[in-house]
């Protein structure tokens, strides 16, 4: 049996289909595993000061992870690696071998570093992290922070070990390290948290990130690339590396650093206040992965190869064809996120300790994060554009302005809630929170959309100075088109969702579930109907695309992330 384990995990994927298909499957997987992950914190804690905690005391390990660890990415060792190992000969061997024993070594020393540094801050941090709690929260929070913190020296030794994973096209091993991440944490939740309460939560985080690393082990063994520590480093080589990865880990550690802010400001908001921002931003990320960060994965090397032939014309027409898709499939989704949102919150958190108010404002918030979609969703599209251009310091000026953007208007949404009972009424009747006192949180979801918007138009603005031959009239036409097409199916499932209710009970989670998919269904339809009446490109495109097996496509995905 354990040969035959240690067999499939060095199973070389043979051709680029097959890796697409096992990567974009398992993505899948993880994404679903994560929403499963979401409903049982929903079912054991619900919305209220014990999952406060435990989601505050993810943001320094986080945040550690985000602005360290990420400097030794997939993306970045798997080209100085592949250059060591050459053609597979010992020498080459030997020499990618030394290669990554000193950015193992530079890395976990780095890291151990910073997070005995951070253990020891802990108390001083965590008050800054949730200024909201009382001493007893403050002090659960420092001591989960610091079992968290092992999360990060785990993950990151791990995804760097996953350029060699990904060198011998193991590719079975990449995309199964994310989904056994989450498994890790759903066992936690389910066995240890019943003995060790949160605790047990913080166990189960560790144990997750132990799966995913070791998940890779087989692969590193039989290739002979177990990392090991060396005193002989290579400082010019590892400064090579960080300068390479800086533009994408200050991207992400603004968005961390947002992220901390916004947790720091929710904790002052009442209890379930940090747990139902991150539960329903959570659902955010499945579309916009599967939507924006798959069309701008899928256009870079394009882009790579227009701008490196000096074709501009191309590039922009490139960026602008991506737009048009982007847009096309993030508006009915952002429609169908709206009105059924209080079925989705229902179906993946609405459960036991998650009580119906928590699901009423979990909804709520749900649909003031889906308002930017389509802006957030097109952000990684220029961004990576941008990149491909060779261009790092505007899309990162344009994302500091962005984050500072949403910070500023966070503080002004809970000033204008919290003294405006007039514009706190609307806000309940708008979004049938009728009877719940409390909705600041309301502030948070909306700042972070409006600043994605100004981030979107911020890049879109620069864009157009830098390409004035770019033609937008495309995605003025498929816009329009879109915006008619969902709102007829807004309409639609609205109307299906009221007459469904007469024949599913709402009591149960297959009555729900089966009430929002089959208006869903109703909806997409009329979608699809106007379209065709409007001799929309897209969709045209999009049935050839289904004619022609779009799923055996040449895809290169070029980075797995954790998801969280």
């Amino acid at each position: 049996m354990v040969s035959k384990i240690f067999k499939l995990l060095n199973r070389q994927s043979q051709g680029i289909n097959e890796a697409a298909l096992l990567l974009g499957l398992f993505t899948f997987v993880s994404q679903i595993l994560g929403l499963v992950r979401d409903r049982f914190l929903a079912t054991y804690l619900g919305a209220g000061h014990h999952l406060d905690v435990y989601y505050a005391a993810f943001k320094i390990p986080d945040f550690l992870y985000v602005s360290v660890a990420t400097l030794a990415a997939i993306t970045v060792l798997l080209p100085y690696l592949s250059e060591k190992y050459g053609a597979g000969d010992k020498e080459g061997h030997d020499n990618a071998k030394r290669f990554l024993d000193q950015v193992f070594t530079a890395l976990l020393m780095f890291l151990v570093g910073l997070s005995v540094i951070l253990f020891i801050l802990m108390p001083w941090l965590a008050k800054l992290v949730a200024p909201g709690f009382d001493a007893a929260a403050l002090h659960t929070l420092t001591g989960l922070s610091r079992i968290m913190l092992i999360q990060p020296i785990i993950i990151g030794i791990s995804n760097m070990l996953g350029s060699v994973t990904q060198m011998f096209k193991k590719f079975f091993v990449s995309a199964l390290s994310p989904v056994f991440y989450n498994l890790g944490i759903i066992l936690g939740i389910i066995f240890l948290y019943p003995v060790f309460g949160l605790t047990g939560l913080a166990y189960g985080v560790i144990l997750g990130a132990v799966l995913h690393l070791a998940i890779q082990i087989p692969v590193l063994i039989q290739s002979g690339f177990v990392p090991s520590l060396t005193k002989n480093i290579s400082f010019s080589e590892i400064k090579s590396i960080v300068l390479t990865s800086i533009p994408r880990t200050i991207g992400l550690s603004m968005s961390a650093f947002t992220a901390l802010i916004l947790t720091s400001i929710a904790s002052l908001l009442g209890t379930g206040s940090i747990s139902i921002f991150n539960l329903t931003n959570n659902m955010l990320n499945v579309p916009i992965g599967i939507v924006g960060i798959s069309y701008s994965v899928a256009s870079f090397p394009t882009l790579v190869r227009f701008w490196n032939g000096n074709n501009r014309t191309e590039f922009a027409k490139h960026i602008l064809d991506a737009t048009r898709k982007i847009i096309f499939w993030s508006v009915p989704i952002t429609v169908l996120f709206i009105v059924l949102r209080a079925q989705i919150v229902r179906v993946i958190l609405g459960s036991h300790a998650f009580s119906w108010n928590d699901t009423r404002l979990a909804a709520a918030t749900l649909a003031l994060f889906v308002i930017g979609l389509v802006a957030q969703s097109l952000v990684h599209l220029f961004v990576r554009g941008y990149y491909a251009a060779g261009n790092t310091k505007k899309p990162l000026l344009m994302n500091f302005a962005g984050e500072v953007f949403t910070i500023i208007l966070a503080v002004v949404f809970l000033l204008i809630i919290g003294n405006c009972p007039q514009i706190a009424e609307f806000l309940r009747v708008t979004l049938r929170l009728g009877g719940i006192e409390n909705i600041k949180i309301l502030a948070l979801p909306l700042a972070f959309s409006l600043g994605n918007i100004f981030n979107y138009f911020a890049l879109w603005s620069v864009f157009k100075k830098d390409f004035p031959e770019a033609n937008a009239y495309p995605i003025i036409r498929t816009t329009v088109q879109t915006i008619a097409a969902s709102l007829c199916m807004g309409v639609v499932t609205y109307g299906a969702l009221n007459f469904l209710v007469l024949i599913f009970n709402q009591d149960t989670f297959w009555g729900i579930f089966f009430q929002g998919f089959l208006a869903g269904i109703f909806g997409i339809l009329m979608f699809v109907t106007i379209l065709i009446m409007l001799k929309n490109e897209d969709i045209f495109e999009f049935g050839r695309s289904l004619r022609r097996k779009f799923w055996k496509a040449d895809v290169v995905r070029d980075v797995i992330e954790v998801d969280k």
